[in-house]
């Protein structure tokens, strides 16, 4: 076989319901690499990858990479990794977003700093009507955040845009570096991934319903939301000790 069997998890998610949309990751480290892995093992097969560093020695204790990959380009070494374990090809993007890009149906932003997320949202996001869902990604070495956002709802847009803050308010390590642990990662990269998967089954239900209430009932086997689950637009979680909190703009 030369793509991944993805019958196990076609009850949670479903490649066909959810089609060939397009789906962007901007930033390719720590979280936005196990985002494009996470996500080709699901079996989408549409997914932009956006990053204009190369992978670097102290890239590899918390981000995708390996030893093999230091000095290529990261959407091109993440490219070969996803290939290799998967068999799909991802489109690259080896640059840096400069605003007003066409984007996708769904948008994951992964980048390093909070001028980036608001330059990005600003250009390239806000009131954009071809992207449905906005999942932006935050970690320190404790905590993570997530938020999914729709960005041409303004009670949404409103509530996202409260949580800026400027760079300088991040905590630094003594050497001056932003603390990174490659678990935090994974586990922010993991409720992000949830976070789609959950507002692809609300977007399953809405659209099942919709064919009920024309034709009658859908086929069986199509995965659909969980009873009673709602997409929460801000999830932040800590490790230690070990909490998590959610909360709804809208």
């Amino acid at each position: 076989m030369n793509v991944i069997d993805t019958r196990r998890h076609l009850e949670v998610f479903s490649v066909e319901h959810f089609g060939n949309k397009r789906i962007d990751i901007i930033g390719a480290g720590a979280v936005g690499s196990a985002v494009a892995v996470q996500l080709a093992k699901l079996g989408l097969e549409n997914i932009h990858v956006w990053d204009f560093d190369i992978v670097e020695g102290h890239n590899i204790a918390n981000q995708r990479y390996a030893l093999k990959d230091i000095g290529q380009p990261k959407v091109a070494a993440l490219a070969a990794i996803i290939k290799e374990a998967t068999g799909h090809d991802i489109e690259v993007h080896e640059q840096k977003l400069e605003g007003g890009e066409v984007l996708g149906d769904v948008v994951f932003l992964a980048v390093d700093t909070m001028a980036a997320r608001k330059a990005i949202w600003q250009k390239s996001l806000r009131n954009k009507l071809r992207t449905k869902l906005v999942i932006e990604t935050r970690m320190g070495a404790e905590e993570g955040r997530v938020y999914a956002i729709c960005p041409v709802k303004p009670a949404q847009v409103r509530g996202y845009e409260t949580t800026f803050y400027d760079d300088a308010e991040t905590v630094v390590s003594a050497c001056g570096a932003s603390t990174t642990v490659g678990a935090t990662a994974d586990m922010t990269a993991s409720y992000a991934v949830w976070q789609f998967m959950r507002w692809a089954a609300l977007e399953a239900s809405a659209a099942n319903a919709a064919i009920v209430a024309l034709s009658g009932p859908v086929p069986s086997g199509e995965a659909g939301a969980a009873p009673q689950d709602v997409l929460d637009q801000e999830l932040i979680f800590g490790l230690r000790p070990p909490y998590i909190m959610t909360r709804r703009f809208d």
